[in-house]
């Protein structure tokens, strides 16, 4: 219901014994200013300067009051105006007089004198402050018999009273825009429903002890409303709303907050219900902070709609709805009747608090949001002792500490019901394993027999593991770069080269993860004397590998490296040998994206070692062809290290081996120019096998064989090209396949100039 629809509503068919005889007496207090009546029929205005008077104004009469001062004002029937500028010391307008106050104030100081009292009157009320200094700042009220009560438009306005700001009796409406309502004395609220409405917009409604309260008086069979539209109540050491019956008197309060609007109360309740009476409030589209407590054999009915949220306690609340995009988080246990979900969600709090939320029925569908300690056996929990019904899903808190028991830990009881609970992604990550969800009866617990690795768990065996394949894809564009070497001549020189590798590490290893590799290396070299066959260099280099291991896990190794290498070939014969030592420095990230949407983090450093030995023969065949079968052997050790993600989880990596053997042939040719330059494209073919198996790794305790050993087959191809005797290019491409480790690509391109 809009904000501009309920403005013109129609009065609430309320009721309250008001006689006009109480009506005149409660304007008995007069000043000792002379009063002036205006008889029906006749107008009357009052200009700035004139003698300060109290009038009287009898039916079909009007008054202006145009920037004067005077006393107070009552009219029967009549039309009143204060216009710019004024100050009235009291305004009574009764029977169906129309009041018009524009930038003026209104202001008693009298013992029980309201500032302004409505009955059956209708006040517009714009840019004014209305105040009373021992009473109430604006009175709506009606006559008994009458079935319509007072309205008042205000605006831009301030109204201030002892006992309250305002009151709205049976039938009756206050509208407020841009307004300040107060209440100042201890006890007093802002706004005062007994049976009459309220509808504020981008106001503030403010009393000592509730910033608004409903009550119901003697003879009153229905009760007002209240709306706020981007408006606050607050009451400052009592709640926002107080809902309070009496014997014989319950009343039942109807009350919408929409648009931002704020509820705060001093107390830390926003609603509070007592003497049997019911509250039924909806939150549309704002976010309100407190407790709603509900007096035993009083009722409240909420209802979250259109991304609302309330965070507090609920006490012997009698139903709540959550609709789509809205949700309720807990701050203490909470005792509610019947929970309906729309696509809501319920959050226990924060993580490291625990809660039990105690329902008498459950039907809809949404989402719970759970926290535990599992290291220390705590854990919210769900428990509904009716009916359950729907499909909800359970989001619990993931940890990378190992859980004590995980077939102890109890999620939800239900008293019967066809209700279905699932975690959502279908698991929750627990320190080394993720857990599914099993039902034992009415009960939900995790379910040790459904468990897998845990994406932390992934993350910290790919880490492990990657040291190797960083190793040998660096070492690629080296050996790449040697084998140019061997097919030119080999002159003093320096080199630079880029590369880059993908690597796929299969689901069926127990780590599926994606390596993609980008570096450089760069280098110098000479042969160790005019006509020695050896050539020996020196190599440093950077590469980063990003690692990605789906559903939001990733991993960064950033490589710093050094090394020595030689090359030996026999020109007669053909025989050549290759040969690399490298260390490397590891510095290693990750990021785990886990169950609840967490993310955990860690990293640490780690060093290593490795060395490449490479023998074979280049046999020169006709027209430029060359054969150059091949064995290689290679090592890599990367030393072991501990280390913790940030959500708990300890992993210790023993030293990472890695044995690699490799068989292969590279056939080639090499094209001699018109301008004496050389190109010489090549492929290349072998069958490489990881003998390396026991790579250990534990996690929480529990022990891991990072193992990726087996065989694949590799293709590559590339192309050197002699530009001048001082300036060479080169490209090259591999492709692999195997049991556990594809290389889908790798791309190294370099340049070397001799000198």
């Amino acid at each position: 219901m809009s904000f501009k629809y309920l403005f013109k509503r129609s009065p609430l068919s309320v009721a309250v014994k008001v006689s006009s005889l109480g009506l005149l007496l409660g304007v008995a207090v007069q000043s000792q200013a002379s009063q002036e009546v205006v008889a029906p029929g006749e107008s009357k205005v009052i200009e700035a300067g004139e003698d300060v008077k109290n009038w009287a104004l009898q039916a079909g009469s009007s008054l202006a009051v145009n920037g004067a001062t005077t006393g107070s004002i009552r009219a029967l029937g009549a039309q009143l105006a204060v216009n710019s500028g004024s100050t009235v010391e009291r305004i009574v307008a009764q029977e169906g007089s129309t009041v018009t106050i524009s930038e003026s104030t209104v202001k008693s100081a009298a013992p029980g004198a309201s500032a302004m009292e409505l009955t059956n009157g209708y006040a517009a009320i714009s840019g004014s402050h209305l105040e009373s200094a021992q009473s109430i700042g604006l009175v709506l009220n009606r006559y008994t018999s009458a079935p319509v009560g007072s309205r008042a438009d205000v605006s831009n306005s301030t109204i201030i009273g002892r006992q309250a700001g305002a009151s709205a009796t049976q039938f009756s409406e206050l509208l407020l825009r841009d307004s300040l309502v107060q209440g100042t004395a201890a006890g007093s609220a802002g706004v005062s429903l007994i049976g009459g409405s309220a509808f504020a917009q981008t106001s503030t409604l403010v009393g000592d002890q509730n910033g608004v309260r409903f009550t119901r008086a003697a003879g009153i069979t229905e009760d007002g409303v209240l709306v706020l539209d981007q408006s606050t109540v607050e009451g400052k050491t009592g709640a926002a709303i107080l809902v309070a019956g009496l014997p014989g008197r319950v009343p039942t309060a109807t009350i919408e907050v929409n648009n931002g609007s704020q509820l705060i109360g001093g107390n830390g309740n926003l609603l509070e219900v007592t003497g049997g009476a019911t509250a039924n409030m909806t939150v549309n589209n704002s976010h309100l902070n407190g407790n709603v407590i509900v007096e035993a054999g009083s009722h409240a009915n909420l209802g979250l709609q259109n991304h609302s949220s309330l965070t507090g306690v609920l006490l012997n609340v009698s139903s709540l709805s959550i609709g789509e995009g809205s949700f309720w988080d807990l701050t203490g246990d909470n005792l509610v009747g019947d929970l309906d979900l729309a696509g809501g969600t319920v959050k226990f709090g924060a993580t490291d608090a625990f809660y039990q939320l105690n329902l008498d029925t459950l039907s809809g569908n949404g989402t719970f949001v759970m926290g535990a300690d599992f290291a220390a056996g705590l854990n919210d929990f769900l428990n509904i002792s009716g009916d359950a019904t729907g499909q909800h899903q359970l989001l619990v808190a993931s940890s990378g500490v190992e859980p004590v028991s995980p077939g102890d830990v109890h999620i939800v009881h239900t008293g019967g019901g066809d209700a279905e609970f699932s975690l959502v992604g279908g698991s929750v990550d627990l320190g080394a394993w993720s857990y599914g969800l099993k039902q034992e009866g009415n009960d939900w617990f995790l379910d040790p027999s459904a468990r897998t690795i845990s994406p932390g768990t992934r993350s910290v065996l790919a880490l492990f593991n990657t040291a190797p394949t960083v190793w040998y894809g660096e070492a690629s564009s080296l050996r790449s770069r040697m084998g140019e070497l061997r097919h030119n001549d080999a002159l003093a020189g320096g080199w630079i080269r880029s590369y880059g590798n993908k690597y796929s590490v299969s689901d069926a290893s127990g780590v599926g993860v994606k390596q993609t590799q980008r570096g450089f290396s760069l280098g110098a070299d000479t042969p160790l004397s005019e006509d020695s066959q050896w050539l020996v260099g020196v190599m440093a280099g950077h590469s980063t590998s990003n690692l990605d291991l789906s559903r939001g896990t990733s991993g960064t190794v950033k490589s710093y490296y050094a090394g020595l290498y030689a090359t030996w070939m026999d020109a007669d014969s053909g025989y050549y040998f290759d040969g690399v030592v490298k260390a490397n420095r590891f510095e290693n990230d990750t990021e785990v994206a886990m169950s609840d949407g967490v993310k955990a983090k860690g990293n640490y450093a780690t060093n290593g070692i490795g060395a490449s030995a490479e023998v074979g023969r280049t046999i020169k065949l006709d027209d430029g062809f060359f054969v150059e079968p091949f064995a290689q052997a290679s090592t890599v050790m990367v030393k072991g290290k501990n280390f913790e993600l940030d959500n708990g989880l300890q992993a210790k990596g023993e030293n990472t081996h890695s044995l690699l053997g490799k068989l292969g042939v590279t056939v080639g040719r090499d094209f001699i120019m018109d301008d004496g330059s050389v190109v010489q494209p090549y492929l290349r073919t072998a069958v490489a096998h990881e003998f390396a198996k026991d790579n250990k790794v534990s996690v929480n305790g529990h022990a891991f064989n990072n193992d990726l050993s087996g065989s694949r087959a590799e293709f590559g191809a590339g192309v050197a090209v002699s530009l001048s005797q001082h300036l060479q290019l080169h490209a090259d491409f591999e492709h692999s396949k195997g049991k556990h480790v594809d290389q889908p690509w790798g791309v190294n391109v370099g340049v070397r100039y001799s000198w």
